[in-house]
């Protein structure tokens, strides 16, 4: 039930989510795939070089031949088999048999028993999944994880009986911009393929690809078929796997975004210690960039972080001491500047570990200790609770709580009633209720929990969300 209304719950997302759409431009991703759950065996992670900056303008001239040789042999070829089937544009009824559909992209071996990270895009709806090495072996791999809001699978070779080519997660973070980078992947399905660029930027949240993004910018051409793809740095690590590009071509454009190794890390770590999701976390607090007019009307030199406009009564925030208005303008000596870039930050933290806030309260520099924690409530609701009285009665609907929405792609903070199913109430049936709206105001009053539906009377004026619109009637 609750994956088949995450499925209608889209339009709801687009609207809960703080993206920017860019106008003319398509963020492109290769399709398929879906996740069965395994346990992985016992292997050997590579360990990350020391970076090393090269000394000569020589050095930098020099062949990437050497990177490449390290890094080539665990890239792999991915192909993803589903079955799909053709939708009636009009009714929404399934038109003829299954058809097999395959879809090809990359991914690279983290680990030497065959642990594989990709894009959950690539393998996203896969009944079989092969994986191709560079030395052309063959392999068939399961899901051991697969996490939608990060774009991140990891997956599990089978009959694996020697140790296989690795590289290592570098999750260091001491990137910058200008660094030279290689992306490797399977373009087009030509095979594999080497481009090289630079770090055209960092921390891009603004992307409209996820709202809890923080991603590596490049220009090394990525193409579809990269996706899944490392993308590599001078020293053979992974600094990043391949995940969208900005193209009104449909082929690159100079315009690429890759998912930084921190939060590729977490994944394969949630993966490898048997989970099935990867837990989020939270700070419990919400605010709003600082903007050139905010920051000349309090007296700051320069627009930089995040001032809190909300804070989660209990959360990890309150309970360090946070205020409204407060700016947070680094964790862990990491800037933050939206709320992407802070969602980012707690993201790739351990659970109940402690986070160091920079903080500039009334214009004073401070630095809190807070101690980030999962999101409260349930993700996984179900049907939720009849409505047992009033003109809604029978209704079946779910409270949203910050885990809820979070899984819906929301905003942890958003409240209202989820319907999950109008059953044979005949005054909801008139009113065109459906599965999936968003019950936000009856006759004005804010309602947060399912039995607040109770108070709906023939005549009552609702206020719902739909399709990404808010809607205002009354109850025949």
């Amino acid at each position: 039930m609750i994956q088949s209304l995450i499925a209608r719950m889209s339009d709801y997302r687009d609207l809960m989510k703080r993206s920017t759409a860019l106008a003319a431009v398509a963020v492109l991703m290769a399709a398929c795939g879906n996740a069965n759950d395994s346990r992985a065996q016992e292997g050997v992670f590579a360990q990350p070089t020391d970076r090393e900056v090269p000394r000569d303008a020589g050095t930098v001239k020099a062949s990437f031949a050497p990177v490449v040789s390290r890094a080539a042999p665990a890239v792999v070829n991915i192909s993803a088999l589903s079955m799909q089937r053709q939708r009636d544009p009009f009714f929404g009824t399934f038109l003829g048999a299954p058809r097999a559909a395959e879809s090809a992209g990359s991914g690279v071996i983290v680990r030497s028993d065959g642990i594989v990270v990709t894009n959950n895009h690539v393998i996203q709806g896969a009944q079989q999944i092969r994986v191709v090495l560079n030395d052309r072996r063959e392999f068939p791999a399961t899901v051991l994880l697969a996490d939608e809001r990060s774009d991140i699978a990891v997956l599990k070779l089978s009959e694996v009986n020697e140790a296989l080519p690795v590289l290592a997660i570098d999750a260091q973070e001491d990137l910058q911009v200008g660094d030279l980078v290689l992306a490797i992947g399977n373009p087009f399905g030509v095979g594999q393929t080497v481009t090289n660029g630079i770090i055209s930027a960092l921390n891009r949240t603004e992307t409209g690809i996820s709202d809890s993004g923080s991603f590596i910018q490049t220009d090394a051409a990525i193409n579809p078929g990269n996706s899944g793809g490392p993308l590599v740095d001078m020293d053979g690590d992974v600094i990043g796997i391949n995940t969208a590009i900005f193209s009104r071509s449909g082929s690159s454009s100079g315009v690429g975004f890759a998912v930084p190794a921190s939060m590729v890390k977490r994944v394969v770590d949630s993966a490898v210690g048997g989970a099935t999701s990867v837990a989020r976390l939270w700070l419990g607090v919400k605010g709003q960039a600082v903007t050139s007019d905010i920051a000349r009307s309090l007296g700051m030199e320069r627009p930089r972080g995040l001032i809190l406009t909300e804070i989660w009564p209990g959360g990890p925030g309150a309970r360090a001491g946070l205020q409204d208005g407060d700016i947070i303008v680094a964790v862990d000596g990491q800037d933050v500047n939206d709320q992407g870039g802070l969602n980012f930050r707690i993201g790739t933290k351990d659970a109940n570990s402690n986070a160091r806030l920079d903080v500039l309260r009334d214009g004073r520099p401070l630095t809190v200790n807070a101690r980030v924690s999962s999101l409260p409530g349930d993700a996984d609701p179900g049907q939720g609770a009849s409505v047992d009285s009033g003109a809604l009665v029978g209704v079946q609907a779910v409270a949203l709580n910050p885990a809820f929405a979070d899984r819906l792609g929301g905003d942890p903070f958003a409240q209202g009633i989820i319907v999950t199913s109008a059953g044979r109430n005949a005054v909801a049936a008139r009113a065109g209720l459906r599965q999936g709206d968003l019950i936000r105001q009856i006759d004005g009053r804010n309602v947060i929990r399912v039995a607040d539906l109770a108070t709906a009377r023939r005549g009552s004026e609702v206020v719902i969300i739909r399709n990404g619109r808010q809607m205002t009637g009354r109850l025949p």
